[in-house]
């Protein structure tokens, strides 16, 4: 039992109270360019999901296995790096191959997610964090219900802005940004609300 709860407090933690987009600004470069219509901006989420759940996977023993024992440490961020790029490679092959639909639908979110620093965040966090192996994967896909979270809830808000008549100085990338802020400014009132959870 108590190892469910401490799995429940990591999972809502990087959900809500240190969401990668809205707390700790990581993956901002899609959250602001991939999120103008739903369908892209989930498209774009579950993908994250899938990336940040295999990155772990791999990273993680890579970590603990290799570069602790060898003392080479220093070469997290470039190995972290080389891996996830691989892995978006490869998964964009076997998606292309064995599930062309899937591929389609995806489009450009697969290559996207190669540069998505949230993904290499993540990853370096969980190590920088302590977790084991599956505390990690759960945070992982903490992190990617997070950005997931993120991205709808600023589709639906931009998706208002756009029906909105907004003055002519804020249009464009600054009520983006403003719109932005708020939400952010939403989440951070979830500070302080997983601790008290299970107090």
């Amino acid at each position: 039992m108590e190892v469910f709860k401490s799995l429940l407090v990591i999972v809502l933690s990087s959900v809500l109270v240190n969401n990668y987009v809205l707390s700790r600004f990581l993956g901002i470069c899609p959250f602001l360019g991939v999120s103008k219509k739903l369908d892209q901006a989930s498209g774009m989420g579950v993908a994250v999901i899938a990336v940040m759940l295999i990155a772990t996977a791999a990273t993680w023993p890579i970590q603990k296995f290799i570069l602790d024992p060898l003392g080479l440490g220093y070469m997290q961020t470039i190995v972290f790096i080389v891996i996830i790029a691989s892995l978006v490679q490869m998964l964009e092959i076997v998606l292309k191959k064995f599930i062309p639909a899937l591929h389609a639908g995806l489009g450009v979110y697969l290559p996207l997610i190669t540069t998505n620093c949230a993904v290499l965040g993540v990853a370096v966090n969980n190590i920088n964090d302590g977790y084991n192996f599956l505390e990690s994967m759960v945070s992982s896909l903490g992190a990617g219900l997070g950005f997931l979270l993120a991205m709808v809830l600023f589709a639906g808000v931009r998706s208002r802005i756009d029906e909105s008549k907004v003055p002519k100085p804020f249009r464009g990338v600054a009520i983006t940004l403003i719109a932005a802020s708020f939400l952010s400014l939403a989440f951070m009132g979830f500070g302080g609300i997983v601790d008290n959870l299970f107090a």
